[in-house]
């Protein structure tokens, strides 16, 4: 007989029916057991099934473990949406991203979940691909599931549409880049001062020519960035030739011909400042193909930049710290801080390992 069982179920189509043509009369998926087929399984009533599953009193010991057999032959798991309408609260929260494959993100995203598991809160994440209209349809996906928090990397410069999510008791805490049109919290690195501590480390090391490649003028990080590599020239007196500044999308090719362009002609940069990891990586390529040194200081910290030779100086920010950061903000408004919308602004950190120590060649 059960390998009669196991035949049947092994003939089964996707599509519900078998091999002979008769229909399945169940789904193999979205069957989940209920409390009612614990109930009737362990022979008791579906209150003391509630009880058992809700850590309450009132079982005895036999019929606890008659219903926990059952829950374990079963394969029942408690329905927390339920509980959700009856406490308000569904200990989980979301995690908007820009990109969950960028490496800078891997590390933020740890910490938001380390926080959140200390607070007993599960953590959902999504990214945007900085596509301001995906961001909206992921946050409003995410509330609609009923998080009781939101930790936003924006894409989008404004945010009123979530206004009314937030006026409902939805906790929004930003970071990396600050919201649009509204007052929230938000958590940043120093992107200007980290900036120009870099091309300031340039210009101490003798060059004046020193370009700059950096992500699309629309993101907050990649003006700020630009802001400090132009603070860092004029304290220099230096005066920047247009050519040398190229902002746009990172992908490879686009950066890839913004550094041969400023890297050519008959008064080519000396030195390099790339605005992001993913800018820097491509800035390598083009600069192990050059007959002559030419120095490099990238915005963010890169993996194996202390194996390449020369190293790679960059300007680190605390990915980890600005999670953890903005994930506390975010629980301190659940427990029911009423604090009025603060700006955290966490430090850079100059790491030099001899790219962006190289002096001019000419």
């Amino acid at each position: 007989m059960a390998e009669t069982a196991r035949t049947t179920v092994s003939r089964l189509r996707t599509d519900g029916s078998t091999s002979d043509g008769t229909a399945d009369s169940k789904s193999r998926y979205g069957n989940r057991p209920t409390m009612k087929d614990v109930a009737a399984r362990a022979g008791v009533g579906l209150k003391t099934v509630s009880r058992v599953v809700n850590g309450e009193p009132g079982v005895t010991p036999d019929t606890e473990r008659r219903v926990q057999e059952a829950i374990e032959a079963l394969g029942f798991r408690r329905n927390d949406s339920a509980r959700v309408l009856r406490k308000g609260r569904t200990a989980s929260i979301g995690l908007v991203l820009e990109d969950l494959a960028d490496p800078f993100y891997g590390p933020l995203s740890r910490a938001v979940e380390e926080v959140a598991r200390a607070h007993g809160a599960l953590l959902i994440n999504g990214s945007s691909a900085e596509d301001p209209d995906r961001e909206q349809e992921l946050v409003l996906a995410l509330c609609a599931r009923r998080v009781d928090g939101l930790v936003v990397i924006p894409a989008g410069d404004d945010h009123r549409y979530l206004e009314p999510e937030i006026a409902a008791g939805v906790a929004t805490v930003f970071v990396d880049r600050p919201p649009g049109r509204i007052d929230a919290d938000v958590v940043l690195s120093d992107s200007f001062g980290g900036a120009r501590d870099g091309v300031a480390h340039l210009v101490a090391h003798g060059h004046r020519r020193i370009g700059f490649i950096g992500d699309q003028p629309r993101i907050h990080t990649a003006i700020e960035r630009l802001r400090g590599y132009r603070a860092a020239m004029a304290e220099a007196d230096i005066d920047v030739d247009e050519s040398w500044v190229s902002l746009g999308p990172t992908d490879p090719e686009r950066v890839r011909h913004a550094a041969e362009s400023m890297l050519s002609g008959p008064s080519p940069v000396t030195a390099v400042f790339a605005g992001n990891n993913r800018v820097t990586v491509t800035v390598i390529r083009v600069l192990a193909a050059l007959p002559r040194p030419v120095a490099l200081v990238g915005f963010d910290d890169i993996e194996l930049a202390d194996l390449l030779s020369p190293g790679v100086t960059v300007v680190a920010q605390d990915a980890a710290q600005l999670g953890r950061t903005a994930a506390e903000r975010l629980f301190r408004q659940l427990d029911g801080a009423s604090d009025a919308p603060e700006r955290i602004e966490l430090p850079t950190r100059l790491i030099t390992r001899g790219s962006g120590e190289l002096r001019p060649a000419d």
